[in-house]
């Protein structure tokens, strides 16, 4: 008995990977379902149909633009635990951070929708506070591919040059919604177009389907 305590525990394996996928899969289907709930829904009596549409168009564009980038980060997400072997705790709390602010998107979208569509200059701050929300959420993925890098949870069939370029990439959409969070307190559409622009910028996987978001 005593020769068995002397024998060193093996350190165990690190945790697999695929409750974190399932779980955070989960969470962005609801997210993006969400986004439509605020929709507006035109109803008899209350004008033309036509000019019913017309008049929500803001609540459509922020929706086309939130769905997209929802959208575009769980296809990232996913490539991006495609070359993560395997968690530790510090990567489980880091893609919890990501799932909450993916979680916040729908109020922010629905606030910057109404907004807009009233017009104003508390459109500036709503639309301001949208792209925030985006930038906190691609900083916290950010997070977590760094985290993976670093702490060697990565596969060894990444190489040096393939993780930096990689990482490079995932920093643009910091840059861009820290622009259009500034843009938006001179034009809030211009600013909804920029973020918008991120999205489509990311469809694209980049070398060798680099994760990002």
């Amino acid at each position: 008995m005593d020769e068995a305590r002397d024998v060193a525990a093996p350190v165990p394996p690190g945790m697999s990977t695929g409750r974190i996928e399932a779980f955070s899969d989960g969470v962005f289907a609801v997210a993006i379902t969400l986004l439509a709930l605020d929709l507006p829904r035109p109803e008899p009596g209350h004008g033309s149909l036509a000019h019913e549409l017309v008049q929500g168009w803001p609540q459509y564009l922020a929706f086309v633009v939130s769905f997209f980038t929802v959208g575009i980060i769980w296809v990232n997400h996913h490539a991006q635990f495609a070359v993560i072997k395997h968690a530790d705790r510090t990567l489980l709390f880091l893609n919890l951070t990501l799932l909450l602010f993916v979680t916040v998107l729908p109020v922010t979208t629905s606030v910057a929708a109404s907004y807009l569509r009233d017009g104003g200059d508390e459109a500036r701050l709503a639309v301001a506070l949208y792209a925030l929300s985006l930038e906190v959420m691609s900083l916290s993925f950010y997070c977590v591919w760094r985290h993976a890098g670093r702490a060697g949870l990565i596969v060894a069939s990444l190489s040096p040059q393939m993780l930096r370029r990689r990482t490079r990439r995932n920093m643009v959409g910091h840059v861009v919604y820290l622009a259009a969070a500034v843009l938006a307190l001179l034009s809030p559409f211009a600013a909804l177009a920029l973020c918008g622009a991120v999205a489509v910028y990311y469809v694209h996987p980049g070398a060798r389907g680099a994760p990002e978001d």
